[in-house]
């Protein structure tokens, strides 16, 4: 009797293992912001707060969403500034700042502008594209951003984590999901 239980017990080891493996990492969920026009895809529930911040001398209150999977940020920040002027300065002023934040190096960056007009209202948009090498507690660090600005509201699109352990194809879901409405 002995004899058919350890098989039986094994087997329902392996199958419980292999059902805990095929437990996603990352639990993709989609988001809505509340309080700014956008949507994106989060690697777990999100938590969200507003602070304070210093954009280039303008004081603005900043609402940050984000979500960490294994040490790696998943974040978007967004806030209104006075007039579009504002926000497309804004810009250079967050990418720095994320910059600073890791004592990191822009290893590539990518910068757009466009204007559009429909319904006889006219919009400017405007975005940073970088990618960043830094160190935070002695650990390389990758920063993934995208600083945009639509009309007078700034956002700061974020992923960072270490260097190593970062995974690209979330990097990629996450970077892509996020719609700007």
């Amino acid at each position: 009797m002995l004899k058919k239980t350890i098989p039986t017990v094994l087997g329902t080891l392996v199958a419980v293992c292999g059902l805990s493996a095929c437990s996603p990492k990352f639990d993709w969920r989609d988001y809505r912001s509340p309080d700014a026009s956008y949507s994106a895809l989060f690697p777990a529930k999100p938590a969200s707060f507003t602070r304070e911040v210093d954009l280039n001398g303008v004081k603005a209150n900043m609402t940050m969403t984000a979500a960490e999977i294994d040490g790696t940020t998943f974040a978007i920040g967004s806030a209104d500034m006075a007039d579009a002027a504002k926000a497309k300065a804004a810009l250079a002023a967050m990418k720095t700042a994320m910059v600073k934040n890791i004592g990191g190096t822009v290893k590539s960056e990518k910068a757009s502008s466009a204007a559009s007009s429909s319904n006889g209202a006219s919009s400017q948009k405007s975005s940073i594209e970088i990618e960043a090498n830094g160190m935070q507690n002695g650990t390389p660090m990758l920063l993934v951003g995208r600083f945009a600005a639509q009309d007078k509201r700034v956002y700061q699109i974020i992923v960072l984590g270490k260097e190593k352990h970062l995974d690209r194809d979330s990097v990629e879901t996450f970077m892509s999901s996020v719609k700007l409405h």
